[in-house]
């Protein structure tokens, strides 16, 4: 190929200092060296360009190739794409399903655990207002017989101190203070049952209301995940206090 170059550059040369026909832009070239430069070009090309043509043919045979080994490539990496895609959806049906089965199961053990929680509430409710009745009873009847001794106090040293004139108006001072102590007693006692019964009975509100907020927490936790999927839940029970 080096010949052929070169042979192009003398032809060049000639033809730059080759003499002019004057009028014209024709010129005298030496016809025997122009015919010998052509010649080597003849000889030179055919060697060059078959080498040309087999480079040309390696490249051809080596696209082929590698469209071959990139099709074969694509369609693995497609087979190898679509199975982990298919792996993937399976593993994410298998971890939706168990997590709705522990979602449900967790549900459930929500659920029996509120009603045994406000089962026991309203058995201490219903056992704590009969002890509450009960001790209020007694209070008032602790209050009445206080009074009714207070009264009977009263009448007797009323009774006494009449019976001495001369101590007789000291005698209805003391049986009216007496009488007022004996009301202002009966007063204080049921002031101080009501007082016992309000405590119990908000005792047992506070314990109600904690109960029932804990229920309700642990069901807001649990209503969070499960309604993202779509699926069906049971119904809770909505306490409010």
């Amino acid at each position: 190929m080096y010949r052929v170059f070169e042979a192009l550059d003398e032809l060049v040369t000639i033809v730059e200092e080759a003499r002019g026909v004057p009028m014209t832009s024709s010129c005298v070239v030496p016809r025997g060296d122009v015919l010998e430069l052509l010649d080597d070009v003849r000889d030179a090309l055919p060697g060059e360009v078959d080498d040309a043509q087999d480079v040309l043919d390696k490249r051809d045979d080596l696209l082929l190739a590698a469209r071959k080994e990139a099709g074969e490539t694509v369609a693995s990496a497609n087979e190898e794409a679509e199975r982990t895609v298919s792996d993937a959806t399976s593993e994410a049906e298998r971890i939706l399903a168990d997590a709705r089965a522990r979602a449900e199961q967790m549900l459930g053990d929500a659920h029996n655990e509120a009603e045994r929680m406000v089962a026991g509430g309203q058995a201490e409710y219903q056992n704590l207002t009969e002890r509450s009745r009960a001790e209020s009873e007694r209070m008032i009847q602790a209050g009445r017989d206080a009074y009714d001794r207070a009264i009977e106090d009263a009448r007797a040293e009323q009774a006494r101190l009449v019976s001495q004139t001369e101590v007789v108006q000291a005698a209805h001072a003391e049986s009216a203070r007496i009488v007022d102590e004996a009301h202002a007693e009966a007063d204080r006692q049921r002031a101080d049952c009501d007082a016992y019964v309000d405590g119990k009975l908000a005792e047992f509100s506070e314990l109600l209301a904690t109960t029932l907020r804990t229920v309700d927490s642990g069901r807001n936790h649990l209503r969070s995940p499960s309604t993202g999927h779509g699926g069906g839940r049971s119904t809770l029970y909505d306490y409010q206090v």
